[in-house]
């Protein structure tokens, strides 16, 4: 079939190289002059199958009050007169519940673990490179109760047959040698050690070429306008450059698929949620991180990239706004230098990106009430992690194959 899709970050390049292998004839198509020059430009470079949790969670509604008076607050709230904005953090306050959490961490873990196992797959038969590490990823806590808090993970991991392992502050040093100068300042954490690291950017930039080899067709420079149905069946997209016919259209615009979805009547709660990141010059690799320490305290990622160190979190809600808050630069600053002393942080690069997040934290992946029209999108922090195994899931639904996980629970049609 004649396939678009929509959007050329990570989820929309693995998608399309995944149909260009199911023998599709595949066209993407992005704003940006190029892939990954968005959400996927500078994200944390984690990839984390098993450190992989649900914002919405059991106590999120107290700590989220807590955190709006903390200097370093993970979570920034920006309400406005946004029906949209008011109507998905309803949605995600009827997720903090501890039945829900467990259900939607659950439809989390399978995916990562099977994004794990198409990766795998995905580099063996490339041989792309992206500074890729598979080292795990260590949750630190400062706190003894945010170690006993861990408690909900741990029997989450240990009922989908995810590795962990729980670590005194002996055992984090271990694995993370370079957390022997601050250890005074942790009390323990828990370790994943299937997960991985690696530089979105680079793995996007080197599988749109891969993509590209088997044909499929970039049209950078474009920008969307709408969708073109007829008699509830998907017949292309109109762009600012011209009408591009398709028999199937994958939307994995992240944020910005609900503003195309909407005047088709189809209500995808999908709302930006704003990260930001460093990106630093290692100088002194004896106090560097060797993969990701993630950061409980302040809910941030500090990882390894090469000759760099990645530091990227929070989550502001505050709309489809990227401007870049001094104030957002001075909490990550803090995180990786009072962890990780000893950087020169004074030649870190400062970026935003806007996470597409659904209420429930699991992304939206098939069909829709439109013959031919497909979502992949809704990832939110878990993109890159995620981005692998949802290729293949589209790729599958999309040629009318039966997917090798299941797939139903992903589906927009769980909103009723």
């Amino acid at each position: 079939m004649k396939v678009i899709v929509l959007g050329a970050g990570i989820v929309g390049v693995t998608s399309a190289y995944q149909l260009a292998k199911a023998g599709h004839e595949v066209t993407v198509v992005d704003r940006q002059p190029g892939p990954a020059l968005e959400t996927s430009f500078a994200n944390a470079g984690e990839v984390s199958f098993g450190y992989c949790s649900p914002w919405a969670a059991p106590g999120i509604p107290m700590k989220a009050m807590k955190w709006l008076f903390m200097k370093h607050a993970p979570l920034i709230l920006r309400p406005k007169l946004d029906m949209a904005m008011l109507s998905w953090m309803a949605r995600m306050l009827s997720n903090c519940t501890s039945e829900r959490y467990a259900i939607n961490k659950s439809r989390m873990l399978r995916l990562a673990d099977y994004s794990r196992i198409a990766l795998a797959d995905l580099r063996a038969e490339t041989g792309i490179a992206y500074d890729e590490r598979m080292q795990g990823t260590l949750q630190l806590f400062r706190t003894e109760q945010q170690l006993d808090a861990s408690a909900k993970d741990v029997k989450a991991l240990a009922a989908d047959g995810i590795p962990y392992e729980v670590l005194d502050r002996d055992g984090c040093i271990r694995f993370e040698p370079a957390l022997r100068h601050v250890r005074d300042k942790i009390v323990g954490g828990l370790l994943t050690p299937k997960d991985e690291t690696g530089d979105c950017f680079k793995f996007t930039n080197a599988l749109a070429a891969k993509a590209e080899a088997l044909g499929v067709r970039f049209a950078y420079g474009t920008t969307i306008k709408a969708l073109d149905v007829e008699a509830g069946q998907v017949r292309g997209v109109i762009t600012d450059r011209e009408r591009m016919s398709a028999e199937a259209v994958v939307v994995a615009l992240g944020s910005y698929s609900p503003l195309l979805l909407e005047p088709l009547g189809i209500r995808l709660p999908v709302y930006p949620v704003k990260g930001y990141s460093l990106t630093i010059p290692i100088t002194d690799a004896s106090r560097a991180p060797e993969s990701t320490v993630m950061d409980e305290t302040y809910k941030i990622a500090i990882t390894r990239l090469g000759d760099r160190i990645r530091v990227g979190g929070m989550a502001e809600i505050s709309g489809y706004t990227n401007d870049l808050g001094l104030a957002r630069r001075s909490t990550l600053e803090y995180s990786v230098t009072d962890l990780f002393p000893g950087g020169d942080i004074s030649r870190a690069s400062f970026w935003s990106g806007l996470r597409p997040m659904t209420p429930d934290g699991t992304p939206v992946i098939g069909g829709t009430k439109i013959a031919g029209l497909f979502l992949n999108t809704g990832h939110g922090t878990l993109g890159w992690t995620m981005s692998t195994g949802s290729a293949r899931l589209i790729a599958d639904l999309v040629s009318g194959g039966q997917p090798e996980i299941d797939a139903k629970d992903l589906a927009i049609s769980r909103y009723g």
